[in-house]
């Protein structure tokens, strides 16, 4: 059940493609039922509140994996101590969330310059509770190492969210697609709550024994550790996701919104697909961290940053360089308009994402603040950059303020990580990865694009990871780990 690293990656990262691919059929059917407008508003209200969820309701979760996964194997007594207190916490906060959502609907409305959003926005205060009840048991699993059973969720979650907001959403429109957003995280969470009680009998008999005699823990630490995490993702989402707010207030246009949430949606793949990179990072590192492995820490961190230049830098590369082709397989020919911000989006998202994954390492190791300084500088910079370039250039304004602001985050945090943990930056694997990406990008040019893209994109990926390995930046101890996805054989590396 429990997996090395790699693997575990690796089974996330399966589970976050179908997850993604999930997410974008669900995409592609809102976006052509409601058309622009209509999704442009759907977008918002989703957007929103998907927005105040990951700020305060992934912190207290996130927190309690830190923990759990310092405690499981050593003193497994403690488990459902500090489940206990992430609970009480998490209710509180997630209760009170909820209802000055709801009551504040009217004023987020007005604010978005856009009063018949109100019922919308009161309805989808309802995504808050059962989002929130979902994360809290992927962080429970995630905390105890249960790579797949979380993997497996979220696959089951994949299909939930096809069969409720894109039904809902071709019954019902845009009140149906809000629904669905209701019922298929808590269909996750009923699962997850009916399994768990097998594998903790199974993995954690201890646990089970003591799980209402747990030793309580202080919710006092939870909290400590939680509320800068939360500020964190505060501004961090905010980075992500003001572009399109303002984009809605500076232009005051369905139609552009409607576009520009494509745009955002699509580029945000490499975000969606590491996320689990960092969801495994956070764990595994905070174990090392306290039994004072640093070496180990060491191994994680550059597996982490191999993992990215392997699958991120070709990722962003082809959605740039296909994104007309992206949009329309997704949205259709209404959304092409959208084809130059999403590949300038996508360049920014990529860089967003190496400062996701490396904020969540070092959270692993207890520091948090370097990251929330420069998030909040980010932010900062990012409103700027906004209002400025907007109602200069539209939606390719946008675009280029979320990529100039990612692009000096990304630096910020591979200088921090590099430095507090004594790492040697790979240069010579960062140009060969720029070298690669320029030579796919070259080779592009005398390939089909159209209804062929997609096999072009698997051509030029092959070429990427095949340019890596003769340059021996990949070598065979990177593919071991897949192989043993796939071979149920034992595979001996050196």
């Amino acid at each position: 059940m429990k997996h090395k690293f790699t693997q575990a990656v690796l089974w996330l990262t399966l589970a976050e493609i179908i997850y993604s691919l999930s997410g974008y059929v669900v995409h592609a059917l809102t976006g052509r039922l409601l058309g622009p407008a209509e999704y442009g508003r759907y977008g918002l209200v989703i957007t929103l509140t998907t927005m105040l969820i990951v700020l305060v309701g992934n912190g207290i979760p996130t927190a309690m994996s830190k923990y759990l996964s310092s405690v499981s194997e050593k003193s497994p007594e403690q488990i459902y101590g500090i489940r206990r207190s992430a609970f009480f916490l998490q209710l509180t906060f997630i209760g009170s969330l909820t209802i000055l959502f709801y009551l504040a609907a009217p004023l987020f409305a007005w604010i978005l310059g856009d009063p018949s959003l109100t019922p919308l926005l009161q309805l989808s205060s309802l995504v808050i509770p059962t989002f929130a009840a979902a994360s809290f048991n992927l962080y429970f699993f995630v905390g105890l190492h249960f790579f797949r059973v979380q993997a497996g969720l979220k696959i089951l979650r994949s299909l939930s969210r096809v069969a409720f907001i894109g039904g809902l959403a071709l019954t019902s429109g845009t009140w149906g697609a809000v629904t669905g957003n209701i019922l298929a995280p808590l269909m996750v969470f009923l699962v997850g709550l009916a399994i768990e009680p097998w594998l903790m009998r199974r993995y954690f008999p201890q646990a089970v024994e003591r799980k209402h005699s747990s030793p309580r823990f202080p919710w006092r630490d939870i909290l400590a550790h939680a509320w800068p995490l939360t500020l964190f993702l505060l501004f961090y989402e905010l980075i992500l996701t003001v572009d399109l707010f303002l984009v809605k207030i500076l232009l005051a246009d369905d139609h552009l919104t409607g576009l520009y949430n494509a745009a955002v949606t699509v580029g945000r793949i490499p975000y969606y697909l590491f996320y689990a990179l960092a969801l495994a990072l956070l764990p595994t590192i905070a174990k090392s961290e306290a039994e004072q492995n640093q070496g180990e820490t060491k191994i994680l961190l550059t597996k982490s940053f191999r993992l990215m230049l392997f699958f991120l830098v070709p990722l962003v590369t082809l959605l740039a360089l296909y994104a007309r082709e992206t949009l329309n397989l997704f949205y259709g020919s209404a959304y092409l308009e959208a084809t130059l911000p999403m590949a300038i989006l996508s360049i920014g998202v990529g860089c967003l994402t190496v400062f996701y994954v490396f904020t969540f390492a070092l959270n692993g190791a207890g520091l948090l603040r370097f990251p929330l300084v420069l998030a909040m500088a980010g932010l900062a910079l990012g409103l700027a950059l906004n209002l400025t370039l907007i109602p200069l250039y539209g939606l390719v304004g946008g675009a280029l303020a979320v990529t100039i602001t990612s692009s000096l985050l990304m630096i910020g945090i591979l200088i921090k990580v590099t430095t507090h943990f004594n790492l040697d930056f790979p240069w010579r694997s960062v140009s060969l990865s720029l070298l690669g990406a320029a030579l796919i990008f070259t080779v592009s040019l005398v390939l089909p694009a159209g209804s062929l893209f997609i096999l072009s994109s698997a051509l030029l990926g092959s070429l990427y990871l095949g340019f890596l390995y003769l340059t021996k930046v990949i070598t065979e101890k990177d593919i071991v780990p897949i192989l043993r996805i796939f071979s149920k054989k034992k595979i001996i590396s050196n």
